[in-house]
């Protein structure tokens, strides 16, 4: 499975090259290119989008850079899209462990490891009522390929 690149992020990174009064029409063509309906159809738009804003040519660099990493998010159906455009979960978890392990110093390893369980934890007690977006059809389009739907059966309880 490939890593993703988080959208939130490539927008914030290339929308500091735009003049705060063309965000909008910026950050709305965008969407259609990230948020398109198949691969063929984001292609399309990012060509229109790159010559739309050729004139900021650091905030197009970035989505030239990162489009192979774009791209992928089109190997799923848009309901996973939607799941995958930002990493901000796995951010919160990493920024939840800094602030544990910021706490001081720990006089082994196995004291930061039990530190970083017992944080774990109470993330998983915060976060297990919070239920993913339309999840069924995000289960459905994933079981689509083979080898995650093997993942999936593996953690499923019938």
């Amino acid at each position: 499975m490939t890593v993703q690149r988080c959208i939130v992020h490539l927008i914030r990174n290339s929308i500091k090259y735009i003049p705060s009064k063309d965000y909008k029409a910026y950050t709305t063509q965008l969407r259609r290119v990230y948020g398109a309906a198949s691969l063929k159809a984001a292609e399309a738009e990012f060509e229109r989008f790159k010559q739309a804003w050729s004139r900021y040519p650091g905030a197009v660099d970035i989505w030239v850079r990162n489009w192979s990493h774009v791209e992928q998010l089109f190997n799923y159906g848009s309901a996973v899209r939607k799941v995958m455009y930002t990493t901000n979960a796995i951010e919160s978890l990493n920024s939840s462990f800094r602030k544990v392990t910021k706490k001081g110093a720990f006089p082994n390893e196995d004291a930061v490891l039990k530190a970083l369980y017992l944080r774990l934890t109470e993330l998983y007690k915060k976060w297990a009522d919070r239920p993913v977006s339309n999840w069924a059809l995000v289960r459905n389009q994933l079981s689509m390929d083979a080898n995650l739907q093997k993942r999936i059966m593996r953690y499923e309880k019938y």
